[in-house]
């Protein structure tokens, strides 16, 4: 990997049968096929279901289960959370993720896509930006949502509408900037002055 690329976890946050961010992910994947600044990590929390008791002593079985996924967070330098919103906010299986974890966010920025209805999954960031601040890490600006996009993609995560699709690919590339730029600012500040909080 040299200077100047940085490594990005992508989280799903949806776990529901018949979901739709599988659709938006593979959208969101050929947009960060276009890139050379990245090496993208896919986690998916319907693959990795995590213990839902937060325990220090954890069975052989939990232990393996966070074991999965703990150093993929660990080694990301900035992350994609990609989530629905549910009754106004985000779904569970993405806050057990991040109570589990800690460090793992500290000082590494964090960006978001997000789908629903009216409101694109607006809401669900908006609760989301004030946990990550508590965890030291950033939130980036600049977001992507989707406004009730059933019907609106093809299988393989095409969008349908052609100015539709160019308008969000316009705004992924704009988030991926400036989270390139935050990722790669963030690993050299904790290269050099290890975070101390």
């Amino acid at each position: 990997m040299s200077e100047n690329t940085y490594r990005l976890a992508v989280i799903i946050a949806s776990t529901r049968e018949g979901r739709f961010a599988t659709t938006i992910s593979k959208w969101f994947e050929a947009r960060l096929a276009e890139r050379c600044d990245v090496e993208v990590d896919i986690i998916d929390l319907a693959e990795h279901p995590l213990p839902m008791h937060l325990s220090r002593e954890l069975s052989s079985e939990d232990a393996a289960a966070l074991g999965a996924v703990t150093p993929r967070l660990e080694r990301a330098d900035a992350f994609v959370i990609l989530t629905p919103e549910y009754n106004h906010s985000y779904p569970a299986p993405l806050k057990n993720l991040i109570d589990w974890h800690y460090s793992q966010w500290r000082a590494k920025p964090v960006a978001f896509i997000s789908y629903g209805g009216l409101s694109g999954g607006l809401r669900s960031v908006a609760h989301l930006r004030p946990v990550f601040a508590e965890l030291h890490a950033v939130t980036i600006r600049e977001t992507v949502s989707f406004h009730s996009p059933w019907g609106k993609f093809e299988e393989n995560g095409a969008h349908v509408d052609v100015e539709a699709g160019e308008a969000a690919a316009g705004a992924a590339k704009v988030m991926l900037d400036q989270l390139a730029w935050w990722a790669l600012s963030l690993r050299e500040a904790r290269a050099a002055r290890p975070y101390g909080a």
